[in-house]
């Protein structure tokens, strides 16, 4: 079975389709079938990144390593189960499809709460939660009090994946892998990303993610969008000198991979 990798969180923002992209890219250029599926079905974000690339390959006539992407499928309403959500047979039958010749399948959700994603965490072999480092966007993760910043509790989405995981528990499959990524890090503000650290590691052994580094702010992510390029495509498109800017960023790819930890990826790119 393809190993799911699912990117949620219900805040947009945080840089959820950019840490997608690039993680279903380095997959593909690390050798892996990798499946993309976009469950953003007002916004398309990921699709429109991987339209991009496509058209941009094909303009240029250069080769690169890309996911398959698929859409979900219209169902006829005679073929749904009694009870049956017509949302959850669709997203099943796009999952079996690409489930059919690929190693791994990234799924983007939406920065909402919807049925498609509530099942796609219960899908989820490694859930990714992209975050923006601030306390602004902390309580997607949980509830604290504005006075001393002590934890109060979990929040809803940390329920939604509390109930992800008994259902899979019930079903006799392996435990979700949770990762909060650290988005957005500036080179300022020393005390907040080091209070914020502090806090998400007490969070962490609480409702049980871990906590990886992700993606500084940089202009180039917005620059390399409508190409459908990410950092890992640079000397495609002619840029053979990097800058210590892009050299950085190419680096943090590394170790968001590094910190998947998925099983037979060699990050060697």
């Amino acid at each position: 079975m393809a190993h799911i990798i699912v990117f949620g969180n219900e805040k947009g923002g945080s840089g959820k389709s950019t840490s997608c992209m690039h993680t279903a890219t380095a997959l593909s250029r690390s050798g892996q079938r990798v499946g993309a599926l976009d469950l953003d079905l007002r916004q398309r974000t990921f699709t429109r990144y991987l339209e991009n690339r496509t058209d941009y390959a094909a303009k240029n006539d250069i080769a690169l390593p890309t996911p398959r992407a698929t859409g979900l499928p219209k169902v006829d309403r005679a073929e749904i189960d009694e009870g049956e959500s017509p949302f959850d047979k669709s997203l099943g039958l796009a999952v079996a499809e690409l489930e059919a010749d690929c190693d791994f399948i990234v799924i983007d959700c939406p920065g909402s709460h919807t049925r498609l994603s509530q099942v796609a965490h219960s899908l989820a072999d490694t859930l990714v939660t992209p975050l923006n480092d601030s306390f602004v966007d902390f309580d997607l993760l949980a509830r604290i009090e504005p006075e001393t910043g002590r934890i109060l509790g979990p929040s809803v989405y940390s329920e939604m994946v509390w109930h992800a995981r008994q259902l899979r528990a019930k079903a006799g499959l392996r435990a979700i892998d949770w990762i909060v990524l650290r988005n957005r890090l500036g080179a300022q503000e020393m005390h907040n990303k080091r209070k914020m650290g502090q806090a998400l590691e007490e969070l962490s052994s609480r409702i049980g993610f871990r906590v990886a580094p992700g993606f500084s702010e940089r202009v180039i992510f917005r620059e390399l969008f409508p190409r459908g390029m990410t950092l890992l495509d640079l000397r495609d498109i002619g840029i053979s000198n990097l800058n210590l800017s892009n050299i950085a960023a190419r680096q943090e790819v590394r170790d968001l991979l590094r910190a998947l930890n998925l099983p037979g990826v060699d990050v060697a790119f």
